[in-house]
């Protein structure tokens, strides 16, 4: 899977771009930089791959736009060797950037053909560490937590109480939520066994966070 000097050169570009917009964690931005973007895609988007913009991967979701997942990794505050789960693997992209900033990955996928897909994908570009799981993301993985961050790819029409439970103490889940076509990026701090504090940080677009639905 060639990653060449003209794919570097252009996640240099893109880094510069995604500053540009407010993005000062270099942690961040360093993983952005690291992470190649194009194997994540289709051949036929190729071309696209260092844009600013989200694009399908199939079975109706997205690879996100790289500002956002750096927005969402930037909010995360991650320290290196925090547990992290992420609702909603799609291409793994977001993962691996997690990984990239030094976060230990669980992440669990709804949607059968993604989940088949990034279990073989994932390894195979070096990133064999992410633990992946197949499931319904609202239920979080109590088994596995808690956790110091978790992170939700999708549109949630609101914040599922079971991954609240799953933080630790002091921990951080960043979500979008909304049920229309746009949702507000929210962080969500559990300050003690019953107090949370909620934050809102703007309005983006995501596919929606479907319950009680698994892909056969």
């Amino acid at each position: 899977m060639l990653d060449s000097y003209r794919h570097q050169g252009l996640r240099k570009k893109l880094v510069e771009t995604i500053k540009a917009k407010g993005v000062s964690d270099e942690n961040v931005l360093i993983a952005i930089e690291k992470v190649p973007r194009h194997l994540f895609m289709d051949s036929s988007f190729l071309e696209f791959a260092y844009e600013d913009r989200a694009f399908p991967i199939g079975a109706g979701q997205t690879i996100s736009q790289p500002y956002t997942v750096a927005i969402m990794s930037e909010l995360l505050h991650l320290k290196k060797g925090d547990k992290v789960l992420e609702v909603g693997t799609g291409s793994g992209y977001q993962a691996c950037v997690l990984v990239a900033m030094g976060a230990k990955v669980f992440t669990i996928e709804r949607q059968k053909s993604l989940y088949d897909k990034t279990k073989i994908f994932l390894p195979a570009i070096g990133f064999g560490t992410i633990k992946q799981f197949y499931g319904d993301g609202y239920k979080g993985l109590p088994t596995f937590g808690p956790f110091d961050k978790i992170i939700v790819t999708c549109g949630a029409p609101r914040i599922p109480d079971a991954l609240v439970m799953q933080l630790k103490i002091g921990g951080t889940l960043v979500i979008p939520v909304g049920e229309c076509d746009t949702q507000i990026m929210r962080t969500i701090t559990r300050l003690t066994e019953r107090d949370n504090e909620i934050r809102d940080h703007g309005k983006f677009r995501f596919v929606p966070m479907l319950e009680n639905r698994n892909e056969k």
